[in-house]
């Protein structure tokens, strides 16, 4: 009997080993390390913070985030990056605004928000793609553009909602539970396994690593490397004119200012959770990591008292580490492949 059974044990924790190690080596590895961390050290500390209430509002307090941070994560994966989508986000915002204040029912003004933000992504994506300019340049440029625009609208005025009719049912969206889970937590998690889903099942995904990794080798694989980073801009569009309506909702104004911690806390979460700045490396779930990580840090600021001041200092210095450990990541990675070779 004993001898049947006794192989199982090395078996086994060669398993639990082998699954460790996939974990440790993971590309999100630090950042969910370091959120466990994080979560360690606020609960020993404050225990409120693993109260549901407060954890709670870690999710809403950074939904707006977490939607452009899934869209940029596949902007990035394409070897890109959108600079604009905090300034979109705002343009789409100030549209949004303007149809409720003129009588339009709140599903419509919903549907012009999503068509305002992917419009500007469109511009994005034709002025990269087609025009081939570089998309640093591009997306710099059309960051003021589209500040500029959410000024101009209304000349540089806010928009209050609270007193359309539809303001209630926007509320319910953005504040409201179902039992004790939050609408825009399943709006999140929804959001989460749609893009999943294109990323890992999809033609469109598997093109987006490619391109990402080397385009001229995309191209002579038959992808229409064009039309693949035009529709990634819009993707990123779309996900600003969502930014925007949950943005509204949660402010009950929409206002022309962008909030450049915005820009900043949405490149280190996708940065943190393993996506590579260079293309062709990551994912959505690495990215929810990220942003949970940085949530939790900002929520941990006000937990200890800390001055909310600090927020753009630690998200920039979050930021300079991520692209620093993606660079030793990938020189790490390049070096086995030389041994393997």
């Amino acid at each position: 009997m004993s001898s049947s059974t006794a192989p199982s044990a090395p078996v086994s924790n060669g398993a639990t080993a082998s699954l460790a190690a996939r974990l440790l080596q993971g590309r999100y590895a630090g950042a969910l390390i370091s959120l466990l961390l994080i979560s360690v050290f606020l609960y020993l500390y404050q225990p409120v913070f693993l109260t549901w209430p407060n954890l709670m509002n870690i999710v809403k307090s950074n939904s707006v985030a977490f939607i452009l941070a899934m869209g940029a994560t596949l902007v990035v994966i394409s070897g890109s990056m959108d600079l604009s989508f905090g300034s979109a986000t705002t343009a789409a915002a100030m549209v949004f605004g303007l149809l409720l204040m003129a009588g339009v029912p709140l599903p419509l003004a919903m549907i012009g928000a999503l068509l305002a933000g992917g419009l500007l992504g469109a511009i994005n994506g034709y002025l990269v793609s087609y025009a081939g300019i570089s998309f640093f340049v591009v997306t710099l440029g059309t960051l003021s553009v589209f500040q500029s625009f959410a000024l101009i609208v209304n000349d540089g005025g806010s928009i209050s909602v609270f007193s359309h009719p539809g303001f209630k049912a926007l509320n319910g969206f953005v504040n409201g539970n179902v039992g004790p889970v939050p609408i825009i937590l399943i709006f999140d998690l929804v959001l989460f396994l749609a893009l999943g889903f294109v990323l890992r099942f999809t033609a469109f995904g598997r093109a987006l690593y490619s391109i990402g990794s080397n385009p001229e080798a995309a191209r002579l694989n038959g992808i229409n490397v064009r039309r693949v980073l035009f529709m990634v801009f819009v993707i990123s569009g779309l996900t600003a004119g969502l930014a925007s309506v949950v943005q509204v909702g949660r402010l009950t104004v929409a206002s022309p200012e962008v909030d450049m911690n915005l820009l900043l806390t949405v490149l280190a979460a996708v940065l943190i959770g393993g996506t590579a700045m260079t293309g062709g490396e990551g994912g959505v779930l690495g990215t929810l990591i990220g942003v949970l990580f940085l949530g939790v840090v900002q929520n941990g600021l006000t937990l200890t008292g800390v001055s909310s001041f600090w927020q753009g200092a630690l998200s920039g210095g979050i930021l300079i580490f991520s692209v620093w450990l993606g660079g030793v990541r990938g020189m790490l990675r390049a070096r086995r492949q030389a041994r393997v070779g």
